[in-house]
């Protein structure tokens, strides 16, 4: 597999080589050849592919949608619930079922929040930014398979969500390493295409493997008690083995894809100078920084927080559209991942093409071009009818941008560190994210809350990003490096 070079000036990928026919790298790394460039940008890239079956299955579609099902709830309120969706006593045991996986959620966040920067900042110039990579995806699937042992019933539900909380927490430490690794693999030419196609081809590796997981493991060929063409026992009575054998092979999944950047990006280099500190006295660094920050690239800091809150609406256009899909559109499980699979589709074939813009055009265009098409069409579909024709075409439009601003923010901030602090910046980048991620949620339910009405709460979603847009509007176009 190879990464597309330049088409439109026949100049070759990932960048125009020196006279010694080698190119140097976004962190001014040793000089390699395009080709050897090339090939560590597609194993790097690989690495998102993998980052699928945590984030797609695990997070959005499979895992967390089993532990909010009625396999986790008493089995005589479930039934209540059956005879009545509106039966207080079993609205009341989905409302408790659901705070367990958001309280540990909110922890895991704000563990992230707290101890990004500081794992990020202590990797740079360790020279253990891939061993870390390594050690933190190697967590992640190690939990990913542990979730095999989550079986339905009440008991279980407390330790299903602890190992979702947990596998957030070193999937968002493990992602930190990785997004630092992108100055390593591509060129101040060719570094928004490089990012684009990581997300593109993330979002592609969902699409394949909830198509996967589909066929072998969930859907239904009527067979009773039984899912996929493997025929694997399904329910309470088969004990979920259809939902608990896909996590096995998601994990699988994981490995496969995530060990090509470990044999063929190499470590960065040791800084011999670089001082020591302690744990706890990383956190002085840390503050030192936010402050340099603010005095010497104030526009960088904003566009830290800009794009936190830009970044929080993205996600939540996934994380509540299967929500909405179901509730407002009277979308059925089965049509919901059908859709799940078109918009990763559509995401992924938006992010590879909006790659060469960034480069051409550099990523603020991308970026603010995205959020106004994004609102655009959250305001539409407000006013429109809640008909699944409607929403599969808004939806759908609405994926288009996602990826592509996604992309871009990465790539502007991996245009604006200098060499040395990529793990720094990028867990201020993750740390913003999360201080910022309540925002949606509480705007969602709000508008949901005053109006009744769950489709109401995209005014929320459209309000963060016309928000964010206007963070964005000082934020130089002219990406800066920072002072080193």
């Amino acid at each position: 597999m190879a990464l597309p070079g330049r088409a439109d000036d026949g100049a070759p990928s990932p960048s125009d080589p020196t006279p010694s026919g080698r190119v140097e790298t976004v962190d001014g790394g040793a000089a390699v050849t395009p080709k050897e460039l090339k090939k560590r940008a597609t194993a790097w890239a690989l690495w998102d592919v993998g980052n699928s079956a945590f984030q797609a299955v695990v997070v959005t579609f499979v895992f967390a949608t089993y532990l909010a099902s009625d396999l986790f709830i008493d089995p005589q309120v479930a039934a209540l619930g059956e005879a009545n969706p509106l039966d207080p006593q079993y609205l009341a045991a989905q409302a408790a079922s659901t705070n367990v996986i958001a309280n540990l959620s909110t922890v895991a966040g704000l563990l992230v929040a707290l101890i990004a920067p500081v794992l990020g900042q202590r990797s740079d110039g360790s020279g253990r930014r891939k061993l870390w990579l390594g050690i933190f995806t190697g967590i992640t699937v190690l939990i990913m398979l542990a979730m095999f042992f989550i079986q339905p019933g009440e008991e279980y539900l407390f330790w299903g969500a602890l190992l979702l909380a947990v596998g957030t927490i070193f999937a968002e430490l493990s992602g930190v390493n990785y997004n630092a690794m992108l100055s390593q693999v591509s060129t101040p030419k060719n570094v928004g295409r490089i990012s684009g196609i990581g997300w593109g081809l993330g979002y592609l590796g969902s699409i394949v493997l909830l198509v996967l997981l589909l066929v072998l493991f969930i859907q239904s060929f009527g067979a009773e008690g039984r899912n996929g063409i493997l025929g694997v026992p399904s329910g309470a009575d088969g004990g979920a083995l259809d939902i608990r054998f896909a996590i096995v092979l998601a994990a699988v999944w994981y490995v496969v894809f995530a060990l090509p950047v470990m044999f063929k990006v190499p470590e960065i280099p040791k800084d011999e100078n670089r001082p020591k500190v302690s744990f706890l006295a990383s956190y002085g660094v840390l503050f030192r920084v936010i402050g340099k920050l603010a005095k010497s690239d104030p526009k960088l800091l904003l566009f830290l927080a800009a794009s936190a809150v830009f970044r929080d609406g993205l996600q939540a256009i996934f994380a509540f559209g299967a929500i909405l899909a179901a509730q407002v559109y009277g979308f059925a499980p089965s049509e919901v991942i059908y859709f799940a699979v078109a918009a990763n589709l559509v995401a992924g074939l938006g992010t590879l093409a909006a790659g060469w813009f960034d480069d051409r055009f550099g990523p603020k265009l991308v970026i603010m071009a995205s959020l106004v098409s994004l609102t655009a069409f959250s305001v539409v579909l407000i006013f429109l009818p809640s008909e699944k024709t409607v929403f599969w075409i808004f939806g759908l439009a609405l994926c288009l941008f996602v990826g592509p601003a996604q992309a871009a923010s990465r790539s502007y901030l991996s245009r604006a560190t200098p060499p040395g602090r990529e793990g720094e910046l990028f867990g201020l980048y993750a740390t913003t994210n999360r201080v910022a991620s309540f925002i949606t949620p509480a705007l969602f339910s709000l508008f949901v809350f005053l109006s009744g009405n769950p489709k109401m709460g995209i005014i929320g979603i459209g309000i963060v990003l016309a928000v964010g847009f206007l963070m964005m509007l000082p934020v130089p176009s002219k990406v800066k490096q920072a002072s080193a």
